[in-house]
């Protein structure tokens, strides 16, 4: 068998491992992978090549993919899925491995409904896919919120001021609320949870009365605060109807305003894509080579239409459908831990 392999997308911590588990997975049953460059791009142009072992086993631990990404979608691109199915026949494919977020493998999910022969592999850093417990990515953008947090209560407590970190989280606050949970944040902010910014203000205010020289603010990207002008990206939108929400600035704004209603002097950093790049973390290694083994063993037993995802301490695959039918919101209960964890005294 020829079995591709295309990592569609952001990039983020883990797609190299599990490139290169899928890779050796394969030869080990005596098959060959094609590696497609720049994602969905690539199966609409048509443009791949093999990938020997060689070539990947010394990859595990470099961050992006080797094989490049973009947010191409097929179903914007005239004939694109016509072109994609083509592109099985002129890359000699027998089967696809998508490694993904929602975008990614919703139209790995169309294309199994066309009768082609595609898996999934779970892999976004905002850890919204639905049914799994982690993606690939999510950890190592998380250790980044942490180390962040640290360095920035250094600077905070020397001035004596309040710093707002703005990071990624569209829809979903996992990484803000397990980044700022494990950074000793003060305040976090979510999409899923209302907040009022008097509300900020006064808080922080009983913050600095209880004798705590700094405060740290972590807000996730789409997180809408209540009494603070709206916030909106101007940027260009992807190819799957998604604006750039760094163009928001939330987290400039809202420390803008912070300091005006405090009175304390009031920073704001955006980390940005330094969540997404370098080394991953030991985890999301592990999960990629956990995933795209066992990727593979579900195109070696013709399961297509498959994702595996992490149950507990278990890799399980499910419908890509499934996958994707919803976006999968934060542990409110976790949430309201980091929350509690404030200290008010």
């Amino acid at each position: 068998m020829q079995i591709g392999v295309l990592t569609g997308g952001g990039d983020c911590g883990g797609l190299n491992a599990a490139i290169r588990a899928i890779v050796i997975r394969a030869a080990h049953a005596g098959h060959q992978v094609i590696g497609v460059y720049d994602g969905w791009a690539g199966m609409v142009e048509g443009r791949g090549a093999p990938l020997s072992v060689k070539e990947v086993a010394g990859i595990v631990g470099l961050g992006g993919t080797i094989l490049g990404s973009s947010r191409t979608n097929p179903e914007k691109v005239e004939n694109g899925m016509e072109r994609v199915a083509q592109s099985f026949q002129t890359l000699g494919l027998d089967a696809l491995i998508a490694i993904g977020g929602d975008d990614t493998l919703s139209v790995a999910a169309k294309l199994v409904d066309r009768g082609l022969h595609v898996v999934g592999v779970p892999k976004t850093m905002d850890n919204d896919l639905n049914a799994t417990d982690a993606c690939i990515g999510f950890d190592t953008a998380v250790e980044r919120v942490a180390t962040a947090c640290d360095m920035l209560r250094t600077t905070a407590d020397s001035h004596h001021r309040i710093i707002v970190l703005e990071v990624m989280g569209r829809d979903a606050g996992w990484v803000a609320t397990e980044g700022g949970l494990a950074g000793g944040a003060d305040i976090i902010l979510v999409p899923e949870e209302k907040s009022d910014l008097n509300e900020l203000a006064e808080r922080l205010k009983r913050h600095r009365d209880a004798g705590y020289s700094s405060s740290l603010v972590v807000v996730a990207e789409g997180a809408t605060i209540e009494g603070l002008p709206a916030q909106e990206a101007t940027g260009k939108v992807d190819a799957f109807g998604h604006p750039q929400l760094v163009t928001r600035a939330v987290g400039e704004a809202l420390a803008d305003h912070l300091g005006n209603l405090t009175k304390i002097d009031t920073r704001s950093m955006t980390l940005g894509h330094l969540q997404r790049g370098g080394a991953p973390t030991a985890f999301d290694r592990i999960l990629g080579a956990r995933t795209g083994a066992a990727a593979v063993d579900l195109v070696l037993k013709g399961d297509f239409g498959k994702v595996p995802v992490l149950h507990g301490a278990q890799i399980v695959p499910i419908p890509l459908s499934e996958a994707v039918a919803v976006n999968r919101h934060v542990d409110i209960d976790l949430y309201h831990l980091a929350a509690s964890l404030t200290p008010t005294e």
